[in-house]
């Protein structure tokens, strides 16, 4: 056997251990376990406080959730000694169930009120959405396109006729390429631009305000800058390479800068979970 797989070994003996104790060796500790008390006919998290007041009392399915939850993360954790099987399970089950959840979040909140209530108004408020009020002919026929076009869609699943999902697919992606290309105009493109134009010199109260000036200048010569690293008309030699070279630098930054923010709010998704592990399961802290 490689030491490396009885080092890991020796972790996952040591760990389940005390894990074990942790959740066995007193019974006041919150470690393991999930409270609940009841606040006017509901029952609520309750804390050490209601614990020790007699208030509370434990919370079977609260706390298998929590153990599910607890493992599921420690599957996932295992991928960085290796793929496994376990952590194969977690994420077949994460995928699966997030999908059907949103499967089921999606017919609701927009197949059922957008789709049928529009179409049989009157047996949606019967049958799933009583607090509307239809009148007589309320009726808009005019969604039975995109119901057409969504069968069209599962067509998909039928190997034979999956080129009949090619049409509405086409339309799907032209129109959302359209809508957002107009918004992104407006929203970032444009706005770019009126931010792009600021005065070089800035002036507060009658005086020069020389760190804002500069910013200013910074900012309008670094658009600049990455502009020409972009214009292939010409070679990059001489000032119009230098101007460029400066445009590369100014890319560069940018990007790191965007790459340590996306580290960071994974780094915060990990904490998370650390304190889910360590706070809500063990609670070590």
């Amino acid at each position: 056997m490689k030491i490396e797989h009885i080092i890991w070994s020796l972790l996952i003996v040591s760990a389940t251990l005390f894990v074990l104790w942790q959740t066995t060796s007193d019974p006041e500790q919150l470690a393991g376990r999930e409270y609940v008390k009841q606040v006017q006919g509901q029952w609520v998290p309750a804390d050490r406080i209601d614990m020790q007041a007699g208030i509370a009392q434990v919370s079977t399915p609260r706390s298998i959730g929590l153990w599910v939850g607890a493992f599921f993360t420690l599957f996932i954790f295992s991928f960085m000694y290796r793929d496994n099987p376990f952590y194969k399970a977690a994420e077949s089950t994460v995928v699966g169930v997030s999908a059907g959840y949103y499967m089921v979040v999606g017919f609701w909140t927009t197949i059922v009120p957008n789709l049928l209530g529009k179409l049989t108004p009157g047996l949606m408020q019967q049958w799933a959405m009583p607090g509307i009020s239809p009148e007589p002919g309320s009726e808009s026929w005019v969604y039975i396109v995109p119901l057409i076009m969504g069968g069209m869609l599962l067509m998909r699943l039928v190997p034979r006729a999956s080129w009949i999902s090619v049409w509405p697919l086409a339309f799907i992606i032209g129109t959302t390429a359209g809508l957002r290309m107009v918004a992104f105009l407006e929203a970032d493109f444009l706005s770019q631009i009126e931010n792009s134009i600021v005065p070089f010199v800035v002036l507060e109260s009658g005086n020069v305000n020389y760190w804002k000036s500069f910013e200013n200048i910074f900012s309008v010569v670094s658009i600049l800058a990455c502009l020409v690293y972009f214009f292939f008309s010409i070679e990059h030699t001489g000032a119009v390479g230098k101007v460029s070279k400066f445009g590369i630098w100014i890319l560069m930054i940018t990007f790191g800068a965007m790459f340590g923010m996306t580290v960071m709010g994974r780094i915060a998704l990990l904490a998370i979970r650390l304190e889910f592990l360590f706070k809500d399961w063990l609670n070590l802290i």
